[in-house]
């Protein structure tokens, strides 16, 4: 354990020296913000990219920590992550990909590709349409779930009078269909199922065909199906809180593993996947929440998406389906919309829109901001869950961005506010150091 230590600190150590003096200034803030001891991190990848080419890109802690039967494993530039809700915004890419193809259309009613009528309940007449689910104005709501078994069908619990229908709480009441912005991730499972309807083919396999593979992407929404390899350089999500049950937060305790612990035993296949029927259940493999990718194949799509679709020569998407897709949708305007504490203000098609808009409600910092004092906007999308945070954020006038990953938190972000923004104080602190040292 002490050894695996001490060759990580060299090879910090190495990098440092030989890196310029903004660099190791860079490296050295971010070094102390994964081992501040009021709120350490278990790992943190970070680039930045200026004008359209990576400028830094830089790994911090461990992939998979110490235990008394084996020595901690260092994050590197391979290290693969559960990005949570950044998974949407890589989902999306393949959806827009089949409205490239024909496939799928943003405005048609998306009963056409289910092959059932698909309706709020509450508002009958209205149509659903997949510029809706993209954006998050579907009116379906997580109150109910958002995700089931191989064994599955999506419409049991879609339609009224379904098996898995219950009380109906997965349909809001508030608004129509187009006309309230709800931040859900029911929806994606709603857009994977239709994906597979227009396409024929499961969502990871289609994901593979359509934007991962031709980019030479690692990455996948099927972990069961990933190498030995590339399984090992999955980092484990920790917490210093139970997992399960007890949510009470214990800073002086021992990091717990909260997912993808593959150290201590290896992925399982979905139950009942050999018998899956394509179009049924596209929620199965976690498309608002389940890919595995790293930091530097984030920013691959970055740079893709910076150059209108294209990626070392290849056009992956149409640059106006980049256009159509980074598009506003939503702004926040009165009661439009929940912002989820202040920090959701606009959207696009599976994208986030950053405005670098601050204020104080009542005495606490709500907000999209991403830098102290503003002046940095764009668009992506955050992460978090399980004690992952991230943040794929860039500008496509500027061709600036940052991806950050981070694998732990060692306390309540809660009790760590932001000072400007709505988000927690360790992740402004990570998003001014990458914008200030890096992008400036």
């Amino acid at each position: 354990m002490k050894r695996a230590h001490a060759l990580a600190a060299l090879i910090f150590a190495t990098q440092l020296a030989h890196a310029s003096l903004p660099e190791q200034a860079l490296t050295r803030q971010l070094q102390a913000i994964v081992s501040d001891p009021a709120m350490p991190l278990a790992s943190l990848s970070v680039v930045a990219i200026r004008s359209g080419a990576i400028v830094y890109s830089r790994q911090f802690g461990d992939k998979r920590l110490a235990t008394p039967t084996s020595a901690a494993q260092p994050a590197d530039a391979k290290t693969m992550y559960r990005v949570a809700s950044i998974s949407k915004l890589v989902a999306a890419l393949g959806a827009m990909k089949l409205v490239e193809q024909g496939k799928l259309a943003l405005d048609a009613d998306v009963s056409d590709y289910l092959g059932y009528r698909l309706r709020n309940p509450n508002f009958p007449d209205q149509v659903i349409s997949l510029r809706m689910l993209l954006s998050h104005q579907s009116s379906l709501l997580d109150d109910a779930g958002i995700a089931w078994d191989a064994r599955s069908d999506m419409k049991e619990f879609l339609v009224p009078g379904g098996a898995l229908y219950g009380k109906g709480e997965m349909w809001s009441r508030r608004a129509a269909p187009g006309r309230y912005f709800d931040y859900v991730n029911l929806n994606w499972g709603v857009i994977a199922t239709l994906m597979e309807r227009a396409s024929g083919e499961r969502f990871d396999r289609l994901m593979r065909q359509l934007i991962l593979e031709p980019m030479g992407l690692k990455a996948s929404y099927n972990v069961s199906a990933m190498s030995a390899a590339d399984i090992d350089n999955i980092a484990t999500l920790y917490r210093k809180r139970v997992k399960d049950g007890d949510e009470t937060w214990n800073p002086n305790g021992p990091w717990i593993a909260q997912t993808d612990d593959f150290g201590v035993a290896p992925p399982l296949a979905p139950a009942g996947l050999a018998d899956y029927v394509i179009g049924r259940n596209g929620s199965l493999f976690g498309p608002q929440g389940g890919l595995r990718i790293s930091s530097n194949e984030l920013a691959q799509i970055m740079l893709m998406l910076m150059d209108g679709g294209r990626y070392k020569g290849t056009q992956i998407l149409k640059p106006e389906t980049v256009t159509a897709m980074l598009e506003r949708q939503w702004t926040q305007q009165g009661a439009n919309g929940d912002s989820y504490h202040g920090l959701y203000r606009a959207w696009g098609l599976g994208s986030e829109h950053f405005t670098d808009t601050s204020s104080i409600t009542d005495g606490k910092a709500t907000g999209d901001r991403l830098v102290a004092g503003g002046s940095f906007g764009g668009v992506g999308h955050l992460g978090f869950s399980w004690g992952l945070k991230a943040a794929f954020v860039f500008d496509p006038k500027t061709k600036n961005g940052l991806v950050y990953v981070e694998s732990g938190v060692g306390a309540n972000p809660e009790n760590q506010p932001g000072e400007y923004s709505s988000r927690a104080r360790f992740e402004e602190r990570i998003t001014d150091a990458l914008i200030r040292g890096a992008l400036r």
